[in-house]
C-alpha cells in the first residue's frame, strides 16, 4: 500500500507496513499520495545491506534494529513522490500546508523580506520553535526575521522552499517535544525531509496560474539515480519561475499578492560502501545550492499633490506616484558528510554539517527623495538614483555529530536500545551595509521620512554586525521494551552555549497495547530554544526628523549601547514543558485513527517589543535622545505562553463500483494564548507598549486555531482523481488604531476552499495531470484597509488572498 515500504527490502515490508499504518497516522500516508503503490512511477530504491546497520529510521526514535511495529510518540510520516509527481503546488511549504493540518505556511504579501522566504511552523507556534532536518541532520534556519507581517513576527525560520519536492522521498513529522532528543529549536516538533538515493530517472514539466490570469508558474525539474562504486548517487535539478500576483484595487497605489521570484535548484544525495568494519562502513554525502532572485511590492507612493518633494516622492522622476520593489538576491548551500560503521556491537555515526543562507537587497523602482531634493534646492531637475544596493544578512552553521547506539535483546524486559552522543555546533551572523545613497539624508531640511531609499532603506554602517557563537550538548537516550505491549523511552540532554551558559532537557515517553488495534502513547517533556544570532544582534536604523532635528529610529541588537542605555537584559533560552496523551485504533486493514491531544507551556518567549519614544515613555526616550535615538525597540525575553490542541487523522480504504477509493480526514485544534508578560525593570509599566494588543494577536491567532482536510482519491483504470476539501478556521487580528481608540479587531471568517485533479496514466513511464486549487475561489473576510498589517482590504492569512488557480503537470520516467 505504502510506497516508502516499497522501497524497503522486501523481507522488511511486512514490519515497515505496520509501523507506518498503525502508529503514524495513514490518513497522512493517503493525503500525500502513499495510496498509488501499483501505480507510482517513482523509480524502486536500492538498500544495500548493511550487517545489522539500522535500517528502518524514525524520527524521536535512535532504535538499532528493525524489529519495532510501533513508537511513542505521535509521527506522520508522508511520502512526497504523488505531490511531486502530480500535485497543484509547486514547492514544499505549500504542498505540506495543504496536506499536514498541524503544518501551516502562509505567504506573506507587503511585509518585506518575509515575501521572499515562506516561513513555516506546527501546531500554532512559531517558525523557530520547529525543528527542521534533512535525512537526520539539522538544517540551518534563514538569515532573515520576520519583522513585518501577520504570521511569525519576530522570529527566524528554515526556508523549506530552498529544497527541490523531486529530491525529496518523505517528510516525517513528529509531533511532540523533542529538545531532549535533538536539542535548540525542537519545542512544537521536529521535522525531518529525507531525500531520495534511488536507480533510475524522472522527469516533471508543469505550468500553473490564478484564475485572475497572473501569477503564472514555470516548473522543470528532473531527478536522476545511478549506481556508483557499490553505493547509489542520486541528483536532482530544478529551476521554478514563478510571476507577481496582484489583487490590488484601482484606488489602492500598491501592489499585493505572489512576490516574483526565479529559483535555480541542485541537490546530490548518495552514499557508498567503505569496507570498514567488514561490509557495514558507508560513506554518506548530501549537496545542495539553490539560488533565488525574488521581488516584492512595497507600499506604494503617492504621485504629485499627495506625496511630492521635500517628503518621499519626486515630481520629475514619479509625477504619477511609484511602488518600490524589495529585490532579494537569495543564496542557501547545505552540505552533509558522514560515515556510518560498526565498532563491535555499537553502531557508529559521525558527521558534519554545513549550513549558509545569505539575503542581500536591491532596491529598484525607488529613489532617496532627500538625494532628489538637495538636487533641486542645487538648481537640477530633482533627480535621484531609481537603484540601491541596500546590504543585507548572511547566517552560516557548522554542525559536527557523534552518534552511538546498540540494542541489547533480552536487557530490561524483552530487550533495551541505548544511545548516546555529542555535537558542537559553530553559528556565525553577520549584517553588510548598503551603499550610502541607500541611507543617507542628502538635504537635511528636517522632513521626515524622505531619508534612504524608498520602500526599504539600506542598512548603515552602524548596522554592520560580524557575531559567532559556539555550543556543545551531550545526551543520553534510552528506549526499552518492557514486554510485548509496553514500551517505555528516555532521554536526556545537556546543552551549553557560548553566549547564555548551559541548560538540561529530559523527556519521558510510553505506550501500551490495550488490545491488539489499540495502543496508548503519552510523554511529557521540557525543553528549550536557544535566541537565534539573528534576534540577539539584529541592527536597523533610519534617519527621521522628530521635532524638526534628525534622530535615529534604531532596531537596536542586544548588549549594544542602546540596549544596554535601556536597560534591556542578554537574551536568554526560551524554557518549554510540553506533554502529549494519544490513541491508535486500527479494528482493520481498511481504517485507522489516531489522536492525540497536547499542552505546550512555554517561558520567557522571545518577543519584538513595540516602539519606545517620546508619546508612550517620555523618561526612556530622554536617555535614549544623548544618543541620538528618537524611538527604539528591543528583542526581549518578556512573554509567556499556553498551546492546548488535538491532532486527529482518520483513513479508510474501501472498493466502490468495483475501483479502489481512498478517504481521509486530518485535522488540527490548536489554541494559543498569552498568559503572562514580564517586563524588564526599566520596561515595568509600559506592558502596554512591550507587547500591544495587535502584537499578542499576532501570538495567539497569527495561524487559524483549526484546519481540517478531508479527502477522497479515487482509481478507474487509467484515470485517478484526486479531490480534497481544506478547511481553516477563524481568526482575530488586531487593528493599527486599536481597540482603545474605538476600533474593534480584525474578525477573518472560517473559510473553506476544494483542490481538484485529474490524472491520466498515458503508460507506465508517463502521465499527465491537470486540476485547480481553491476551485471555488475562495477569499477572506474584507476588512478596513487602513487598519490592516499589510494595507489592503484582507491580510496574508488562512489560504492566502489570490483566489482560485488551475495548474498542469507531465511526469515522465526513463
Amino acid at each position: 500500500m505504502f510506497s516508502t515500504t516499497a522501497k524497503i527490502r522486501p523481507a522488511l515490508r511486512p514490519v515497515c507496513q505496520a509501523v507506518l499504518l498503525s502508529l503514524y497516522g495513514s490518513a497522512l500516508f493517503a493525503a500525500a499520495g502513499a495510496h498509488a503503490q501499483t501505480t507510482d512511477t517513482a523509480p524502486a530504491a536500492v538498500q544495500p545491506a548493511q550487517s545489522g546497520m539500522q535500517v528502518v529510521n524514525v524520527v524521536g526514535s535512535r532504535r538499532a534494529t528493525s524489529s519495532a511495529t510501533d513508537t511513542v510518540s505521535p509521527v506522520d510520516v508522508i511520502p512526497l513522490s504523488a505531490a511531486a509527481e502530480r500535485g497543484g503546488q509547486f514547492d514544499l511549504s505549500q504542498t505540506l500546508t495543504n496536506i499536514s493540518p498541524s503544518f501551516n505556511s502562509t505567504r506573506q504579501t507587503g511585509a518585506d523580506g518575509a515575501d521572499l522566504v515562506d516561513s513555516a511552523a506546527l501546531r500554532g507556534l512559531g517558525s523557530d520553535q520547529t525543528l527542521v532536518l534533512v535525512n537526520g541532520k539539522r538544517r540551518h534556519t534563514s538569515s532573515l526575521v520576520n519583522l513585518f507581517g501577520a504570521r511569525n513576527r519576530g522570529n527566524t525560520g528554515t526556508d523549506m522552499n530552498a529544497i527541490p519536492m523531486l529530491a525529496i522521498k518523505d517528510v516525517q513529522v513528529l509531533r511532540d517535544g523533542a529538545a531532549a532528543q535533538y536539542g535548540s529549536d525542537a519545542i512544537a516538533g521536529v521535522m525531518d525531509i529525507g531525500l531520495k538515493r534511488s536507480i533510475g530517472c524522472e522527469a516533471v514539466a508543469g505550468y500553473g496560474q490564478y484564475s485572475a490570469g497572473d501569477g503564472k508558474n514555470y516548473l522543470a525539474s528532473a531527478y536522476c539515480g545511478f549506481a556508483l562504486a557499490g553505493g547509489v548517487v542520486g541528483v536532482t535539478g530544478e529551476y521554478l519561475d514563478r510571476g507577481r500576483s496582484d489583487r490590488s484595487e484601482p484606488d489602492n497605489p500598491r501592489i499585493i499578492g505572489d512576490s516574483k521570484t526565479k529559483n535555480k535548484t541542485l541537490y546530490v544525495n548518495g552514499d557508498i560502501p567503505t569496507g570498514v568494519s567488514g561490509n557495514s562502513g558507508r560513506f554518506y554525502f548530501t549537496g545542495g545550492v539553490q539560488t533565488r532572485d525574488a521581488s516584492s511590492a512595497a507600499f506604494g507612493r503617492g504621485g504629485v499633490g499627495t506625496d511630492d518633494i521635500p517628503s518621499r516622492n519626486s515630481a520629475t522622476m514619479y509625477p504619477d506616484g511609484f511602488v518600490p520593489f524589495i529585490n532579494g538576491d537569495l543564496d542557501d548551500r547545505y552540505v552533509i558528510l558522514g560515515h556510518r560503521a560498526k565498532l563491535g556491537e555499537w553502531n557508529s555515526d559521525l558527521s558534519q554539517t554545513y549550513g549558509y543562507n545569505r539575503l542581500r537587497y536591491d532596491i529598484a523602482n525607488t529613489l532617496n527623495a532627500s538625494i532628489a531634493n538637495a538636487d533641486l534646492l542645487a538648481g537640477g531637475k530633482g533627480i535621484s538614483p531609481n537603484t540601491f544596493d541596500a546590504g543585507g544578512f548572511s547566517f552560516a552553521q557548522y554542525t559536527t555529530n557523534l552518534d552511538f547506539n546498540r540494542y541489547f535483546e533480552g536487557m530490561v524486559g524483552n530487550g533495551l536500545n541505548v544511545a548516546f552522543g555529542a555535537e558542537y555546533r559553530v553559528e556565525k551572523y553577520k549584517i553588510f551595509a548598503g551603499e550610502p545613497g541607500s541611507y543617507i539624508d542628502a538635504d537635511g531640511v528636517g522632513i521626515g521620512g524622505n531619508a534612504g531609499s524608498q520602500g526599504f532603506p539600506g542598512f548603515q554602517p552602524g548596522d554592520i554586525t560580524n557575531a559567532r557563537r559556539h555550543s556543545t550538548a551531550a545526551y543520553l537516550d534510552l528506549e526499552a521494551d518492557l514486554n510485548a505491549d509496553t514500551k517505555l523511552q528516555g532521554a536526556v540532554r545537556w546543552e551549553k552555549y557560548s553566549d547564555f551558559g548551559s541548560t538540561v532537557t529530559g523527556k519521558l515517553a510510553g505506550s501500551y497495547r490495550v488490545a491488539p488495534s489499540t495502543l496508548l502513547r503519552g510523554s511529557v517533556s521540557t525543553g528549550f530554544r536557544a535566541p537565534s544570532l539573528q534576534q540577539a544582534y539584529f541592527s536597523s536604523t533610519f534617519t527621521d526628523f522628530i521635532g524638526g532635528v534628525p534622530t535615529d529610529v534604531v532596531l537596536a541588537p542586544n548588549g549594544g549601547a542602546v540596549a544596554r542605555l535601556a536597560g534591556i537584559p542578554n537574551l536568554k533560552e526560551e524554557k518549554s514543558r510540553s506533554f502529549t496523551l494519544g490513541t491508535t485504533w486500527t479494528p482493520t486493514d481498511a481504517l485507522s485513527v489516531t489522536a492525540d491531544l497536547y499542552h505546550i507551556k512555554i517561558k520567557d518567549r522571545i518577543v519584538l517589543s513595540g516602539r519606545f519614544d517620546a508619546d508612550n515613555y517620555p523618561e526612556l526616550a530622554a536617555r535614549l535622545s544623548t544618543l541620538g535615538v528618537g524611538q527604539a525597540q528591543f528583542f526581549v525575553n518578556s512573554v509567556d505562553t499556553k498551546t492546548q490542541g488535538l491532532d486527529l487523522t482518520v483513513s479508510h480504504k474501501s472498493t466502490v463500483l468495483g475501483n479502489r477509493l481512498t478517504t481521509f480526514l486530518a485535522a488540527n485544534f490548536s489554541k494559543t494564548e498569552v498568559d503572562g508578560i514580564h517586563a524588564p525593570a526599566s520596561l515595568a509599566g509600559y506592558e502596554d507598549v512591550l507587547l500591544s494588543e495587535r502584537e499578542r494577536l499576532f501570538i495567539e491567532q497569527g495561524g487559524p486555531r483549526r484546519k481540517a482536510t478531508l479527502g477522497f482519491d479515487y482509481i478507474t483504470g487509467p484515470l485517478e482523481t484526486d479531490f480534497r476539501i481544506i478547511h481553516f478556521g477563524p481568526q482575530t487580528l488586531g487593528t493599527f488604531s486599536g481597540t482603545a481608540a474605538g476600533v474593534p479587531n480584525l474578525k477573518y471568517e472560517a473559510k473553506t476552499s476544494a483542490d481538484l485533479s485529474l490524472t491520466y496514466t498515458i503508460n507506465p513511464n508517463a502521465k499527465i495531470t491537470v486540476g485547480g486549487n481553491n476551485i471555488f475561489n475562495v477569499k477572506p473576510t474584507s476588512q478596513n484597509a487602513d487598519e490592516t498589517d499589510n494595507g489592503f482590504k484582507y491580510d496574508s492569512v488562512q489560504f492566502g488572498l489570490n483566489g482560485a488557480s488551475y495548474f498542469a503537470r507531465l511526469h515522465v520516467k526513463f
